[in-house]
């Protein structure tokens, strides 16, 4: 993940590739017990790369008209690394099970990541997860769409990640300068760089919360933290001119915003996808899911300044009124997966599916008791 800061502009790329690849591949090599924690270990990587850049990209090292070209090869390096490392990775123990059908290579996949153990809880698992997957064939993505049986879990993936996007989060990221500006502080590009301070701290906090606390309930602690955050910030933009002390109002805000996107909606959406779907529809999934993140991802980058230029100081409402939606669905559609198997995660989807199968044939015995009784 590269990013530069020039003349006070943050800018990021994080290829679109890796971007799911990488979630998955942890989603599927990690214990149950921390898988949350290590899936949010990749949000760590992308935060900590973007306060190093921030860094780095400072006027005065080589955020310059001299240096930029070397700041620019610089992130290359991180990428000849992964080259050079990546063929000491195993390969992940279920692709190597449930795809290839090869147990002894998958155990010895296990004993490689965890060390010698007991293997055979876990073999039994993939076992029971390849019989399943032996049931369905190979999903492509508009299989995924098209199919029913993963439709909810289809929606709840999606909305994750339009609700990390449509947050307004990537706004302040992109725009944080001006919007520390416009907010009175003097040196705004220092003000973006303790963000991303800010940023790399709680997602800390987040790696040590996710497997304790779990997803649900730290994702509708942060989109809920963010919506009041959002609102916060329009009033404190709105009045600032009026009572110099709002413009500390913004500041807080914005910094509280951040904090609480990297509590739940910065990290978790990028690893439960993995989660929510079994091996067949799973590499689908997460292309899917990618490619809505980086679709809603481009959408806010092009139309913010236009926006902003429509609704000046309440362009955050937008936002709120977004967050208080996403917190609402997510309260009443999203399973918390801290700590069970893919199985059981299914088996969350399976039993809501039924439910509301069943619904119709309910209210259809009761028509006829009622009618039965009138009779």
């Amino acid at each position: 993940d590269k990013c530069l800061l020039k003349d006070g502009k943050f800018m990021m790329c994080v290829p679109g590739l890796t971007s799911g690849l990488v979630p998955m591949y942890i989603g599927e090599i990690a214990p149950k017990a921390y898988r949350g924690a290590l899936g949010t270990l990749h949000q760590l990587a992308i935060v900590t790369g973007i306060l190093i850049s921030q860094v780095i990209g400072l006027d005065f090292i080589l955020g310059n008209d001299g240096m930029w070209p070397l700041l620019l090869g610089l992130s290359g390096a991180p990428a000849v690394l992964q080259t050079i490392l990546l063929p000491l990775c195993p390969e992940s123990p279920r692709y190597l099970y449930i795809v290839l059908g090869k147990e002894q290579e998958a155990r010895n996949s296990l004993y490689r990541l965890r060390g010698p153990y007991d293997a055979t809880a876990d073999v039994e698992e993939m076992r029971r997860e390849k019989e399943e997957a032996d049931k369905e064939a190979r999903i492509s993505i508009l299989s995924l769409i098209r199919s029913s049986v993963y439709r909810q879990q289809l929606i709840v993936a999606l909305m994750m990640h339009f609700s990390q996007q449509f947050s307004g989060i990537n706004a302040i990221f992109y725009y944080s300068t001006s919007i520390f500006a416009r907010a009175g502080v003097g040196q705004p590009v220092y003000a973006t760089i303790g963000m991303g301070a800010i940023n790399t701290v709680f997602t800390m906090v987040s790696v040590a919360l996710v497997d304790k606390t779990g997803r649900r309930t730290l994702i509708l602690a942060g989109l809920g933290g963010m919506c009041f955050c959002a609102v916060a910030m329009t009033v404190g933009l709105r009045f600032q001119n009026d009572y110099s002390w709002m413009s500390y109002v913004s500041m807080s805000a914005i910094f509280l915003f951040v904090s609480f996107f990297e509590i739940g909606p910065g990290p978790i959406p990028w690893f439960i996808v993995a989660e929510l779907f079994s091996q067949g529809p799973r590499p689908a999934a997460i292309a899917l899911a990618g490619c809505c993140n980086w679709t809603s991802n481009f959408i806010i980058g092009m139309t913010f300044p236009y926006i902003q230029g429509l609704l000046d100081v309440y362009v955050f409402i937008l936002f709120a009124g977004l967050l208080l939606c996403f917190t609402v669905f997510t309260y009443l559609r999203v399973p918390e997966t801290k700590g069970k198997t893919f199985e059981e995660i299914a088996a969350v989807f399976q039993k809501g599916k039924k439910k509301l199968a069943e619904a119709p044939k309910d209210h259809a015995e009761l028509e006829q008791l009622k009618t039965s009784t009138d009779a």
